[in-house]
Parts: structure tokens; sequence; C-alpha cells
């Protein structure tokens, strides 16, 4: 009896572990047209191995092909600047083109500002739902603050948990999230890719897609 429940029970440990799927993307790879799909932007491999997105007017997009993301999770490192309204750097998900897709971004440049730190981390779903209709028709309740606080130039670590329709983002390895909302678009599956927005540049690395 002790036997049957302990192979039952690998079985099943087994089976739970086969479903989630590992993706590390060549980020050298970025300019190869078959694999990556740049919008709006130029972009440069730097010598860390980083991926740079330049700065122009609009949002900017870089979407890997494969694989199409359902539900699991999202982990990159990521990088801004302490420029004031010109800093807009995050993940979009559940992608369709250029201009339909969720996404998750930060503002470096509010992270130790005591007066606008609840503009931290920002969650969109386009076209519809922008940023300014999201804090106007609700807010606080699609951006709030970071938990920890990263320093504004520098890199840090952002996880994206995404299980339709809750979407939870942590900040360098925290327990506690720094926002938890609920996907207002009806996609639940699609591309992933870097996002700037307007007038923006960001640099992304250590990309890892773990999907369930």
């Amino acid at each position: 009896m002790k036997l049957t429940f302990l192979v039952l029970t690998l079985s099943i440990g087994s089976s739970l572990i086969a479903q989630e799927s590992v993706t590390t993307p060549d980020l050298s790879k970025v300019k190869d047209a078959e694999l990556w799909v740049l919008y709006n932007r130029d972009l440069s491999i730097e010598d860390d191995g980083s991926v740079h997105l330049n700065s122009k007017p609009g949002d900017g997009l870089l979407w890997i092909r494969e694989p199409e993301f359902t539900k699991g999770r999202i982990e990159c490192d990521i990088k801004g600047q302490d420029i004031q309204g010109r800093s807009f750097v995050g993940i979009a998900f559940h992608g369709l083109d250029e201009n339909t897709f969720d996404a998750v971004y930060f503002r470096p440049f509010n992270f130790k500002n005591e007066e606008r730190s609840g503009h931290s981390v920002q969650y969109i779903s386009h076209p519809a739902e922008t940023w300014n209709k999201l804090r106007e028709e609700h807010p606080g309740k699609y951006e709030n603050k970071v938990n920890p606080v990263p320093e504004p130039d520098e890199w840090f670590h952002a996880t994206i948990e995404i299980d339709y329709p809750v979407v939870e983002v942590y900040v360098n390895h925290s327990d506690v999230p720094s926002l938890k909302v609920n996907q207002l678009s009806s996609r639940k599956k699609g591309w992933i890719g870097f996002w700037v927005g307007n007038y923006s540049e960001g640099s992304f690395r250590n990309l890892e897609i773990i999907s369930e």
C-alpha cells in the first residue's frame, strides 16, 4: 500500500513538473526578423548582451514570435532612466500586433519621487485601456508604488505572473506584489515583447518565459 502511494505521489509530481515549460530566448538573435518583430524603434545589442531600444515618438515594441504565451511567469531585467516623463519601460504580453496587447511597465523616474511614487508601475491594455484613461476612471487601481524601491538609473528585476485574468508584478524577487490587477482584455494568449513608451529608450536582459 505504501509503495503504491509513493509511486502515485511521484507520478503526480512528475506530471506537474512536465506541465511547466521554460524558454530562455537567445537575445543575440533579436535582429533575426524570422524570430523577432520590431516596431517603431532601432535596436542594438550591448557589450553585456542586453538589448537596447532607442528613443522615438510613440510606443516601441520588440515581439518574440515564439512561444505564444498563455499563462505562467515572465522574468526579465529592465533598465530605464531617471528622466521625468521620458522613461517608460516594460513587458507586453498577449499581443496580436503593434496596437493590440496588454502590458506592465515602469516609470523609473518616479521610483524615489515621494509625491509620484504611486505612479511607478502601471498596467495597460491597448488599444482601449490606456494609462491616462485608467488613471482618470480608476485612480490608483492599475498603478502603484514598487517595493522594494530600485535605483532609477540601475537594472532591476521584474517578475510578471499571469493566470488569466490575474496579473501580479514583483520587483527584485520580493515576496510581496507591487501590483495585482485583473486583465481588462478578453485575450488569453499572444506574443510577449519588450515595450518602451513615448520618447523612451530602455534596455532588457535575462528574459525567461515559464509557461504552464
